[in-house]
């Protein structure tokens, strides 16, 4: 057998992987128990045996069981404390996994009632991440993102929030929840905002919707990065204009397979994406729910894929150009992942 390097020693951006699905399964059981929270069957399950929980989000049905095993997953984070732990466990797993930077998204207004309202929260997990990053050496920062399930006018509130404190550590402004219900257009207003004040557009589209769900996320909010994106790769013109303008899909390959948008590893698109010039940032999005982390998103691209080292190494490049890491970082990024390839096999 072909010896390889090690993907977990590969250094790459992690730029796709949201607040409550960074938790470890483990910490997860606790707070429940902490707080005496009743998790769905389906959910404690899957913890205590190891496999993730059976999901098919193509459909209404299957989207609103998903809704409700994260939204159950989010009712055990209640306190300071609780925040500062899951953001230095993802940012140790992390680590773990190779990356040297990390931009986790998070909804703040999730976690607001029992933080003491909107800013108290936001201000907690600006906190809690400025304190990871400094413990552990990884660089952090933050992606506010709106739920596309709620009214526009409460990601215009979110998105002036999130200029405000820009300067704590907030990179970007993304728009998440299911990309089939509200249009990208109704929240361009929001979008300009976080634009106008220096941030990334990076909302999400072309996942459980087509490829004109990518084209909306374009044309209407005039995005940096995809959130997902991989839907792009039905249409061939769609992934020349990503190609060309440099706009990175963060591609989740084990979610894509988890909630139903391909049915086997091997159909999520990868190769057509990296061949067809699209810049991509491989991501785990929920590693609670759909059972593997960052490292874990390369392995696939290698044993399902056939991509070689070379190619692996590229993909770890596409991540680090495409985060919001400050330039020295991405340098010292890029110049790490050349090492790891030109370091000896074995």
């Amino acid at each position: 057998m072909e010896r390889v390097r090690d993907v977990s020693e590969l250094p790459k951006a992690h730029l796709h992987l949201h607040f409550t699905g960074s938790m470890r399964p483990s910490t997860l059981l606790e707070l429940a128990d902490k707080y005496g929270v009743r998790l769905p069957e389906a959910l404690t399950d899957a913890l205590t045996g190891g496999e993730p929980p059976r999901l098919r989000a193509t459909d209404e049905r299957g989207w609103f069981r998903f809704q409700r095993l994260y939204d159950a997953a989010r009712s055990c984070i209640r306190a300071p404390e609780d925040i500062q732990r899951l953001v230095r466990e993802a940012a140790e797993e992390d680590l773990r996994d190779g990356s040297g930077w990390l931009e986790i998204q998070v909804d703040p207004t999730s976690y607001a009632p029992r933080l003491g309202g909107l800013i108290p929260a936001l201000e907690i997990i600006l906190d809690a991440v400025d304190s990871a990053s400094r413990d552990t050496g990884l660089g952090m920062r933050v992606l506010v993102a709106a739920n596309r399930m709620k009214h526009p006018l409460d990601a215009r509130t979110l998105a002036r929030l999130a200029v405000r404190y820009a300067d704590r550590g907030i990179v970007g402004f993304g728009l998440s929840n299911d990309e089939r219900r509200g249009m990208a257009r109704d929240f361009d207003r929001a979008f300009a905002i976080a634009r106008s004040g220096g941030l990334l557009s990076t909302p999400h589209g072309g996942e459980l919707a087509g490829p004109a769900s990518v084209r909306d996320c374009l044309d209407d909010l005039e995005a940096h990065r995809i959130g997902h994106g991989v839907r792009a790769a039905d249409d061939p013109r769609l992934m020349k204009r990503l190609a060309d303008r440099g706009v990175t899909c963060e591609v989740c390959p084990a979610s894509n397979v988890a909630l139903g948008v391909y049915d086997k590893l091997a159909d999520v698109p990868l190769r057509t994406l990296f061949e067809a010039g699209v810049p991509m940032a491989l991501g785990a999005d929920d590693p609670l729910l759909f059972g593997s982390r960052l490292a874990a998103q390369y392995e696939i691209a290698r044993r399902h894929h056939d991509f070689t080292d070379a190619e692996l190494a590229e993909l770890a490049r596409q991540s680090v150009r495409g985060s919001a890491a400050p330039e020295d970082v991405k340098e010292k990024l890029l110049s790490d992942v050349d090492a790891w390839l030109t370091a000896p096999v074995g």
